[in-house]
């Protein structure tokens, strides 16, 4: 499997848009086979540069995200991103992990700090790590593989000090090892733009700043997972899903659209790539990469 930081290299050489999916780990063994079955097959004929696939709260689905990894690399032969996050995990632990990880052939991992396990306030693990930059440099010392890490166009929910701040600790991530930046998800592209500029003109992160996008499935869950993870509605998106509340049809063809549109001003603006978070649905992730003429 290729390093993602050479599959950007040669998709901007050629000044084409990396496009990347991310899949969580499903609950049940009926949401496992769905996904593996339908879903990610359905996906992949849009022909993607890769996949990621999450890791739950203090690891609570490593051996699951261990699997879809091995699935889509091994059966569909396509590169895998795997996420790895410090919570719940000692430095030897996470050595183990990345041995696991090498040996299904995953060159790729994205280092997140991560979320603690109930949604409490972050505690670091005795001879674990305190921050994500840590888990960069130690990746980075103790195998060969391309790092990501994640990037906040509005700062990180957790840093009360303002999101220049959560800027330059993501400069600090990249200054320990990580390739590329995915972004969590935004609606306002301009959160995007100054989020970029700042970086490169002001902090000089040169590396991809890959923007993640979300199609909107409902009023109601967008508005669950803008709650946690610090996110933004804009005024005019926030009128019109009040518009669709119980109306989860209408939501997904109003989602499709307003992704595409953001999309394309992105497109429109030169972004490395496009990284979707399809919630293991592929119908409104496939409709918009067909908008953009990108499947």
């Amino acid at each position: 499997m290729r390093f993602i930081r050479d599959i950007l290299a040669s998709k901007m050489a050629e000044q084409k848009p990396v496009i990347s999916f991310e899949f969580f780990p499903p609950k049940t063994v009926e949401g496992d086979r769905n996904l593996l079955e339908r879903q990610i097959p359905a996906l992949l004929t849009a022909r993607p540069d890769f996949c990621s696939v999450t890791y739950g709260a203090g690891g609570s689905t490593r051996d699951k995200t261990l699997m879809i990894v091995d699935c889509i690399q091994r059966e569909h032969h396509l590169t895998a991103l795997a996420h790895l996050t410090c919570v719940n995990h000692t430095q030897d632990e996470i050595l183990e992990l990345l041995k696991k990880f090498g040996a299904l052939g995953c060159r790729n991992i994205l280092a997140l700090r991560g979320d603690s396990p109930g949604g409490g306030e972050f505690q670091p693990t005795p001879n674990g790590f305190e921050y994500s930059s840590q888990l960069v440099k130690f990746i980075r010392d103790h195998g060969n593989f391309s790092i990501g890490t994640a990037g906040f166009p509005e700062g990180h929910v957790a840093c009360k000090t303002g999101k220049h701040d959560d800027w330059r600790h993501l400069q600090d991530k990249v200054a320990a090892g990580a390739d590329f930046v995915l972004t969590q998800l935004f609606f306002d592209n301009a959160d995007y733009f100054e989020f970029r500029d700042y970086l490169t003109a002001k902090l000089g992160v040169n590396v991809p700043l890959i923007p993640g996008i979300i199609p909107i499935l409902s009023a109601s869950q967008i508005t669950k997972f803008t709650q946690l993870s610090g996110a933004k509605i804009p005024p005019a998106l926030r009128e019109s899903l009040d518009k669709l509340a119980g109306q989860d049809d209408a939501a997904v063809e109003f989602g499709i659209e307003y992704a595409t549109r953001q999309c394309e001003e992105l497109l429109r603006a030169g972004v490395p790539g496009l990284h979707f978070y399809t919630l293991n649905k592929a119908r409104s992730t496939l409709q918009v990469l067909k908008n953009l003429r990108l499947a």
